[in-house]
C-alpha cells in the first residue's frame, strides 16, 4: 500500500468529521450571511482581514464580492486590508498590533462591516483590528477555530469552527464565508 494513501485517508476522514460538526452552526452561519447582505444592500461595505493564511482568504473573499462569486451582476463593495504598505508602515510606526487597525479606522463606520479571520481568535494584530471596528462604529464577524477565544466574545456574530486544527479550520472558513458570499450575492438584486 502507498503510504501516502494513509495521509491522505486521515485527512479526508478529519475534514469530513468537522464538516458534519459544522451543521450544528448552521443557524450562525446563515444570521452572519443574512446580516452581511444587509450590510451592502443599505451601501454599506465589507472589509475583510487576518494575517497570514486568513489574510490571503481575506483577499480571495473581497474578490468574490468585487468581481463576482456565482452569478454576473454589479461589483459589491467589499475590500481586504492587506496593502503591504499600509501594513509595514502601521507596523514599523506604531507596532504591528496596530497594523489592521489603522485601516480599519481609516476606511470602516457605522454601516459597514468588518469579517475578522482568526484560527485561534488570538491574533493580537486582528483583536485589534476587531477593537477598532467596534470604535468606528461598524458590525464585526468573526470567524474562528474552536472557543472560546477573544475575537468571538468581541463580535456580534461569530461561527467557531469546532477544530483546534489550524488546516481544517481554514478549510472549513473558506466554506463558511463562501456560503455567506452566495447570500449576500443572491440578496444583491441588479445583475449585469
Amino acid at each position: 500500500m502507498n503510504p501516502a494513501l494513509g495521509i491522505v485517508t486521515r485527512r479526508l476522514r478529519e475534514h469530513i468529521e468537522v464538516c458534519r460538526d459544522l451543521y450544528a452552526l448552521e443557524d450562525q452561519i446563515a444570521e452572519a450571511g443574512a446580516v452581511l447582505a444587509k450590510v451592502v444592500a443599505a451601501g454599506g461595505k465589507i472589509l475583510f482581514l487576518g494575517c497570514g493564511g486568513s489574510a490571503a482568504m481575506a483577499q480571495h473573499l473581497a474578490a468574490e464580492l468585487v468581481v463576482r462569486f456565482r452569478e454576473t451582476r454589479r461589483p459589491l463593495p467589499g475590500l481586504a486590508v492587506t496593502d503591504p504598505a499600509i501594513l509595514t508602515a502601521a507596523a514599523n510606526d506604531l507596532g504591528w498590533e496596530q497594523a489592521l487597525a489603522r485601516p480599519v479606522l481609516a476606511l470602516a463606520g457605522p454601516g459597514d462591516a468588518v469579517v475578522a479571520l482568526s484560527t485561534s481568535g488570538e491574533s493580537p494584530a486582528v483583536l485589534e483590528a476587531a477593537r477598532a471596528a467596534l470604535k468606528v462604529g461598524a458590525l464585526l464577524v468573526a470567524l474562528t477555530g474552536a472557543g472560546p477565544n477573544t475575537l468571538a466574545s468581541l463580535a456580534r456574530h461569530a461561527i467557531l469552527v469546532p477544530s483546534h486544527d489550524t488546516a481544517r479550520v481554514q478549510e472549513l472558513h473558506l466554506l463558511c464565508a463562501h456560503i455567506m458570499c452566495e447570500m449576500i450575492e443572491e440578496a444583491s438584486v441588479v445583475r449585469a
